[in-house]
């Protein structure tokens, strides 16, 4: 809804704003000043494109704790959600629903902001946790722990996010030369990808039939029968995270103007890069870790929410509602497209994350002939 300016008065934003005229506006809109060293551009569409995003989670959200095999009026669900309504009612909406609501959320909300990140990193709409093999990593990870250690719901979260950010690690390694170009990032962590899709299905292979069946439903990605336990796990990560990624968010929007010219106002690229991508690599993992992989949130809430909002560099705020918004789209349509039967989420967002790639492919193809 805002943006940082870097500086004191008369200097401009990271994507190279206009001055500012005498009555505190400038072209992307108002100036707010806080004292003499920090100050807000408020723009009027960009705040807007974020209060509807929220106001349509809203309506996704009371509609997902509404609907289903048994129906519970909206006045209801408002009295189950103080514990004032009817047992059953409140049974289902705070013991069933909710939870899987919320993690919903807040997974979406988790894996938009880090691909907002990958793909400032990257330079490239491509740049995104699934595309880099991020995901494949803390998936990886996870399905180790599930099939070697036998761990439970605590142990596969901590094993997702470990393999997410081993991943991390050994991509930014692999890719620095000089500092990490974007299209080195995304061509080793395609190549990296791959490696651990072989080493997931090498381990799926060997394992015993039941703990086969276990890893091959989690990696599909689902919500069904998620608790209170998923919700606080994943709450307390990404409210540890993502504070961490929007104080990165001014260096990252100055590095997307070149590593020289950041350098230049006094960023270091390459701890900005390793900072931000581990970051943006244990968020990925505790996102997933909770729901199994989920395909394409990633790659397309940060681009249809910079698209929305017309906005230059990260939108990791707008990234993050954008996420949260699909994702509960996803789980609703999971649980009610084929009802009585549901299907997993990861099925649903891969159908909307797929279309959503043909399209955007496409309009580079027409980009580039034209």
């Amino acid at each position: 809804m805002t943006a940082l300016l870097p500086g004191p008065s008369g200097s401009s934003g990271p994507s190279g704003s206009a001055p500012e005229r005498g009555d505190g506006r400038t072209p992307a809109g108002r100036v707010v000043r806080l004292g003499d060293r920090v100050s807000f551009r408020l723009r009027p569409r960009l705040a807007a494109v974020y209060a509807s995003l929220v106001a349509a989670a809203l309506v996704v959200l009371a509609v997902t704790l509404m609907v289903g095999d048994y129906q519970i009026p909206l006045p209801e669900v408002l009295l189950a959600l103080t514990g004032r309504g009817e047992r059953l009612d409140v049974f289902f909406v705070q013991g069933v629903r909710l939870p899987r609501a919320l993690t919903a959320l807040l997974v979406g909300a988790g894996l938009g902001v880090a691909g907002a990140v990958f793909q400032s990193l990257s330079r490239n709409p491509l740049g995104s946790p699934d595309i880099i093999g991020f995901t494949h990593g803390a998936a990886t990870g996870a399905v180790l722990t599930i099939l070697v250690l036998g761990g439970g719901m605590v142990a596969t979260a901590l094993g997702a996010v470990a393999g997410g950010v081993a991943t991390a690690l050994l991509v930014y390694l692999l890719a620095m030369k000089r500092g990490v170009q974007g299209y080195r990032l995304i061509l080793v962590g395609i190549g990296l990808s791959a490696m651990l899709l072989a080493v997931r299905d090498y381990l799926i292979s060997r394992a015993e039939l039941t703990d086969a069946m276990a890893a091959q439903v989690w990696m599909i990605g689902s919500l069904n029968a998620r608790t209170w336990g998923h919700v606080i796990a994943v709450a307390v990560g990404t409210a540890v995270l993502v504070p961490l990624i929007i104080a990165y968010g001014r260096r990252l929007r100055l590095m997307e103007m070149g590593h020289d010219t950041a350098r230049a106002l006094g960023v270091s690229p390459q701890s900005t890069q390793a900072m931000a991508l581990l970051a943006a690599s244990a968020l990925t993992g505790v996102a997933i870790a909770v729901s199994g992989p989920i395909s394409f949130i990633a790659l397309a809430a940060p681009q249809l929410a910079r698209r929305l909002a017309r906005a230059e560099g990260a939108t990791i705020a707008g990234a993050g509602l954008m996420g949260a918004f699909l994702m509960l789209t996803a789980d609703l349509v999971a649980q009610r497209a084929m009802a009585p039967v549901q299907l997993p989420v990861g099925v649903v967002s891969a159908v909307i994350g797929g279309s959503y790639l043909v399209w955007l492919l496409y309009r580079e193809w027409r980009t580039g002939r034209a």
